[in-house]
């Protein structure tokens, strides 16, 4: 099987799909890795580790999705202005895509669309189950612990004072608050690191289990106030609640908000919109020079204010919505990332040949499109089919 790694075409992302340890791996296993030249510079993989692993270097995109039966990809399939069309016009009917695709957000149904017409049998990395079996294939789950660590940093890097408690000959100065809302995997990784760095640290989640982990990090949890009857999804995530309810949280959740130094959002709802946590009232009481970071911002954001793909100030109060957080950090994140991809190729090939067994839960909730048919559950819903 020929697998193509094509060089990532989104603006500012320095991540590829494969590494050479990872193209070292499949070549081993029979299989031919077509890499696009400098597709692994911006993330200091190099073309010459590439060569030394065994892949096939190639100059032009269109000569990999020509000759590849199966792409692996970092994010969903764009417009190429380079060439002057669609990377889904560049595949052919049959060949496989794995990559991130967030099929069910409306900016991405005309191109989901597109490849079902394609023929293209598509797997998005989002859908990937978080169920134990596949904990070494959920990319998902290894970009936000990335996001959650830089996301700290990029925060800490805005205050205009320390993060840990110091003492100096001129007397004491108090170590930052920082509060977690949502505390998934990022944000797990969020408190950790703003721990290491010597922060007073607080957390929220509408789950007791994800509340009662981030206890056991030493954070403060803070009371929500919504039942845990109304807050558990299927499979642990959170659950959509009632604007009721919702705004008793906000109300809940808004003196403490008020004393940090940092806010850092990441609570989501899996295929719908983020749950607006922190309105404009809440902003305008906050401290000055305060900074709330909000990695939800792919789903609209937990802030009311929060910029998409942006940095501002408002109310004396850094707002950061930066999208790809983590591209950031490409050198690691292209690491887990690809390795993940790697585990997931394995788990599909079965003797040089993709099985798919669509009663497989990890097939299931990853299936895109096959043989025409646009069969992702969310994505329909979403279009209303």
């Amino acid at each position: 099987m020929i697998i193509g790694i094509p060089k990532e075409i989104m603006h500012d992302e320095a991540r590829v799909a494969a590494t050479p340890e990872t193209v070292g791996k499949f070549v081993k296993e029979g299989f031919t890795v077509l890499v696009e030249k400098s597709a692994g510079e911006g993330a200091l993989y190099h073309d010459e580790d590439y060569i030394k692993a065994g892949a096939k270097m190639i100059e032009c995109p269109q000569e990999i999705y020509d000759k590849a039966e199966m792409i692996l990809k970092v994010k969903e399939p764009l417009f190429n202005e380079k060439l002057g069309k669609h990377e889904v016009e560049m595949m052919h009917k049959g060949q496989y895509l794995i990559t991130f695709i967030h099929p069910a957000s409306p900016v991405n149904h005309q191109m989901v669309k597109d490849l079902t017409k394609q023929g293209v049998t598509a797997i998005t990395l989002d859908g990937i189950p978080r169920i134990s079996r596949a904990q070494n294939l959920d990319a998902l789950t290894s970009m936000s612990t990335c996001a959650g660590y830089k996301g700290i940093l990029m925060a800490a890097n805005k205050l205009t004072t320390f993060m840990p408690q110091m003492f100096t000959a001129v007397g004491q100065i108090q170590p930052a608050k920082v509060m977690v809302i949502g505390v998934g995997v990022a944000g797990l990784q969020a408190l950790a690191t703003a721990k290491r760095l010597g922060a007073i640290t607080y957390a929220a989640d509408i789950r007791p289990a994800a509340a009662e982990q981030a206890g056991s990090l030493g954070a403060k949890v803070i009371d929500t106030t919504v039942p845990a009857e109304l807050a558990i999804a299927e499979g642990g995530y959170a659950n959509k609640l009632p604007d009721d309810v919702l705004k008793r949280e906000r109300e809940a959740l808004r003196s403490t908000i008020q004393e940090m130094d940092i806010v850092f959002c990441s609570a989501l709802i899996p295929g719908k919109i983020a749950p607006i946590i922190i309105d404009e009232e809440t902003v305008k009481g906050m401290k000055r020079g305060s900074v709330i970071v909000d990695i939800s911002i792919d789903q609209g954001g937990n802030c009311s204010l929060t910029p998409a793909g942006d940095i501002v100030e408002k109310h004396h109060v850094t707002l950061m919505g930066v999208k790809n957080i983590p591209g950031l950090l490409p050198t690691s994140s292209t690491w887990m990332f690809s390795n993940n991809l790697y585990n997931l190729v394995k788990y599909l090939v079965k003797d040089g040949k993709v099985v798919l067994d669509r009663q497989d839960e990890v097939i299931a909730k990853s299936l895109v499109c096959i043989d025409g048919e646009l069969v992702h559950v969310g994505a329909r819903e979403a279009m209303g089919l």
